[in-house]
């Protein structure tokens, strides 16, 4: 109990910090407009595809509206790696917001079918520049990992009450008026989320290139990074695996409503909100992980609930159960979202991390289209309790099949406290941001140098950069004495930085403990943050006048 509350009062402090932070308030209650609107759309375009043509009907238009924003995605996450991340965002609420309204105009002018369908396509890619600007954004304007935790923390929350309220709201425009009005009410929603973005004030330069990359390299920056990277690419995984199930789901609460309990289109909306409701008690659950470095168990968590409500929705379905095992599900929800954002912005490097989450989303539309091709298919085989079964059984056991990796990741991902403490007394890394941080402090090697042993040598190649935990050194050049550094200070980046040999020799004096950074784990953090970059360049140039 006395672990909970501190835990819960760690997390307060991180929240009030979160929201204390101009930036970071705006670009989370920016956030509310989107999520209200991309669930609010997607309810109401599934009821038209729905009553026009029967669960084979939603399933398609959800495949047609969603296979165009997979392909965009990964393409248009681009813009965040290469332009300022919070005008990236301004322009994709603008840009949300417009093609709503036409929407609605079309809607309310009572086209043709193919028209609604081609802009609900247009909707859905427009509303792939968001999240991969966002997770890259927040992942810069916050100050510690803490923090961090905290902001996706409170998206996973605005995520969860937007997704109620829009469903919910669909719902009820869907009973008194029609889609039209649903779309028109959206876009406003958009419009101020525009607005909102439009006051972010914080620094948010693009990320510095550690080299020139070609134009097929800068579009494909997000799956060579996941095509290297196992962790990330684990995690990506997993939670496409989620997405399957989420695209799924949509068809299952259209059969669930209109056929096994047979409470029309505006159960659909509904359905949904409970299913939002069940988010917001996941969201709840989030709140715990601020003061939580380790991020794996949250992840199966939210497989666990997801598999546990669809198995019981297929065995007993019911009018006053089903809503019931909907919210279940809904909690699984954001412990897999939040988490999993979390770990990638911890495990990713900046310069690629809004491609990253581009590859993300154009996957949350990819798998969501899986889902609901597969679904109707699922239902004509298997029948209607079956297919929830199977749905439900495929998350847990994809989740249990990965358990030995996830556990690998929070044994690297887990940094002490101590480390991260010394890296932010150093210019080199202060300024870089808190995931970075992290990131360099994970991959720190612990190094001993017993007393009179040269450490670096004067005309060597350079292969780490280090720092002194404990003990002193002395440096020379020339074989004369010109400085002497102990606990706090640092050597070894002029000549990974200038691509020289080693300018001095280093000699401990006494026993010393250090930290050692290889060569490009170095050149990665430093160069990949243009406040870093011109910090780390500064002290270079101090210490090549000095000697």
């Amino acid at each position: 109990m006395r672990a909970v509350l501190s835990n819960l009062i760690w997390s307060a402090r991180a929240f009030r910090a979160v929201f204390g932070n101009a930036d970071l308030r705006r670009v989370e209650l920016a956030f509310i407009g989107f999520n209200a609107a991309e669930w609010g759309a997607w309810v109401a375009i599934l009821v038209v595809a729905y009553e026009a043509g029967g669960a084979a009907a939603a399933g398609a238009i959800g495949v047609v509206e969603l296979l165009p924003a997979a392909i965009v995605a990964p393409v248009a996450a681009l813009l965040g790696d290469r332009y300022r991340r919070d005008l990236v965002l301004l322009a994709g609420y603008v840009v949300q917001a417009l093609t709503m309204g036409v929407t609605a105009g079309v809607l309310l002018a009572g086209a043709p079918l193919l028209v609604i369908y081609a802009l609900a396509a247009l909707v859905a890619i427009s509303l792939t520049l968001t999240r991969p600007a966002q997770g890259a954004l927040l992942a810069s304007l916050a100050r510690t990992p803490e923090e961090l935790t905290a902001a996706n923390v409170a998206a996973g929350w605005i995520e969860s009450l937007s997704m109620f309220g829009g469903s919910a709201l669909a719902g009820v425009l869907l009973a008194v008026s029609g889609p039209g009005v649903v779309f028109a009410a959206l876009s406003g929603a958009l419009l101020c989320s525009a607005l909102l973005a439009a006051r972010v004030r914080g620094r948010s330069a693009p990320p510095a290139r550690t080299h020139a990359e070609s134009p097929l390299e800068d579009l494909l920056g997000g799956f060579r990074a996941l095509v290297r990277e196992r962790r990330p690419r684990l995690v990506v995984s997993l939670m496409g695996a989620q997405f399957v199930v989420e695209g799924a789901r949509d068809v299952l609460l259209l059969v669930l409503a209109f056929r096994m309990l047979d409470i029309g289109s505006a159960g659909v909306g509904f359905l949904n909100a409970a299913f939002g409701v069940g988010t917001i008690v996941g969201a709840a659950l989030t709140t715990l992980l601020v003061a939580r470095r380790r991020l794996t168990p949250p992840l199966a968590g939210g497989a666990a609930a997801w598999g546990a409500a669809l198995v019981a929705i297929g065995l007993f379905p019911g009018r006053i159960l089903a809503p019931v095992f909907v919210g279940v599900a809904g909690a699984g929800r954001p412990l897999i979202d939040v988490a999993g954002r979390t770990l990638l912005q911890r495990v990713v490097p900046d310069r690629v991390l809004s491609r990253v989450f581009g590859v993300l989303e154009g996957l949350y539309m990819a798998g969501a289209a899986l889902g609901l091709a597969v679904a109707p298919l699922l239902f004509a085989v298997l029948g209607e309790r079956a297919t929830f079964i199977v749905a439900g059984a495929f998350l847990p056991v994809v989740f249990l099949l990965a358990r030995r990796r996830l556990a690998e990741i929070d044994a690297t991902v887990a940094v002490p406290e101590a480390r991260l403490a010394l890296l932010r007394t150093l210019p080199i890394f202060a300024p870089l941001p808190a995931p970075a941080m992290e990131r360099v402090a994970s991959r720190l090697i612990p190094t001993e140098a017993a007393a009179g042993t040269e450490i670096v040598k004067q005309g060597d190649l350079g292969y780490r950069f280090y720092i002194i935990e404990d003990g002193e050194v002395t440096v020379s050049k020339d074989g004369s004495t010109v400085a002497s550094l102990g606990r706090g200070d640092f050597f070894g980046e002029i000549a990974l930085l200038r691509d020289i040999p080693r300018t001095a020799t280093v000699t401990a004096r006494t026993n010393t403990l250090l930290y050692a950074l290889e060569r490009d784990d170095f050149l990665e953090a430093v160069t990949g943050h243009p406040q870093s970059a011109e910090a780390a360049d500064a002290v270079t140039r101090a210490r090549l006048a000095d000697r």
